[in-house]
């Protein structure tokens, strides 16, 4: 079970990096603490505690300019904002770090403070405090990637704020491209991409599901990629006021497809945060009413990640309730 929880392959027993499994709750089910990894685990108590120094000998294993899972960890952690920014005017040797840490929770703070309320329901203040928010984030990240030209890191977060920002589909499509330069088949930048194709940002309807299928066309099998055709699918329940929306033949097919032919694949890769991978799947799975939820549930073994989950009213309810009837 072990082996299968925390990305360790079932031959390797005995991970020293796992982080012990935590008591299930009521409904058979927790969240992932940490990524399951007593390295991450020490970066966020770190930088928790507003230790900078201890932050950058927590991130010693990691690549913070390629791994998203890592840096979302830090980017979704209250209290990065109050010290951050002493370690960006006084840590030069480590600057091009500190600002990609900056710019990212400066976009996720700008979000709290916007919510995820309709933009009509979203008061004069909160936009101001969004936009304040994101200018640094702008700026950060920008430096950042002037600073460590072969990071990705910062471009795909830069299409996060670009859309906040409303700054325009050339300069987002400029972002995109310089992220795929690094690495074309790059999941997260994929995903961002899908989002900023929606109609709620501009988008025409099935440009998202378009541009998915063209991107996972072009990965080899057993890659993380096929996910976007998961979120895609996703993303267009979003859209929908028709709940049962995903539940065609066609659609599961595509879905089943695409989980067999990655996360489900012998070669896909467990690697740190492969969890969210396999959360992806499990809710558009569950929303397209496909038996294959089955397999991806039984393999999470109850692990449960805010994302893509919280696109519901209360997610980790929604989880617990799709994986009891599969």
């Amino acid at each position: 079970m072990f082996g299968k929880l925390f990305g360790r392959d079932a031959e390797r027993p005995g991970d020293p990096y796992a982080l012990p499994v935590p008591r299930r709750q009521k409904n058979g089910t927790y969240p992932l603490r940490a990524l399951g990894d007593t390295r991450v685990l020490a970066l966020v108590e770190a930088a928790d505690a507003g230790d900078w120094e201890a932050v950058k000998e927590a991130l010693a294993p990691f690549d913070l300019g390629r791994d998203h899972a890592v840096l979302g960890q830090l980017a979704d952690l209250d209290g990065v904002q109050d010290w951050i920014g002493r370690a960006v005017e006084e840590d030069k040797e480590h600057r091009a770090t500190a600002l990609l840490i900056s710019g990212t929770r400066h976009i996720s703070w700008g979000w709290e403070a916007r919510t995820s309320a309709r933009a009509v329901d979203v008061t004069r203040d909160q936009w101001r405090i969004f936009h304040e928010r994101l200018e640094i984030a702008e700026e950060h990240l920008l430096e950042a990637a002037e600073l460590r030209p072969e990071w990705i890191t910062p471009w795909r977060r830069l299409l996060t704020s670009g859309r906040g920002m409303s700054l325009g589909p050339a300069v987002n499509q400029t972002r995109r491209d310089a992220a795929l330069r690094r690495d074309p088949l790059d999941l997260e930048t994929h995903i961002e991409w899908v989002s900023q194709l929606q109609p709620r940002w501009g988008g025409e309807p099935g440009q998202a599901r378009a541009f998915a299928r063209k991107a996972y066309a072009a990965a080899p099998d057993g890659h993380r990629l096929g996910c976007v055709i998961a979120m895609a699918h996703i993303e267009e329940w979003v859209e929908s006021e028709d709940r049962d929306c995903l539940q065609h033949p066609q659609i599961r097919a595509e879905l089943r497809e695409a989980a067999e032919r990655s996360i489900l694949h012998h070669a896909y890769e467990r690697r740190l945060g492969w969890q969210g991978d396999y959360n992806i799947f499990a809710m558009a799975l569950s929303l397209a009413g496909s038996s294959t939820a089955s397999n991806v549930f039984r393999e999470l073994e109850g692990v449960f990640t805010e994302w893509p989950w919280a696109f519901m009213a209360d997610p980790q309810t929604a989880y617990a309730r799709f994986r009891k009837a599969f």
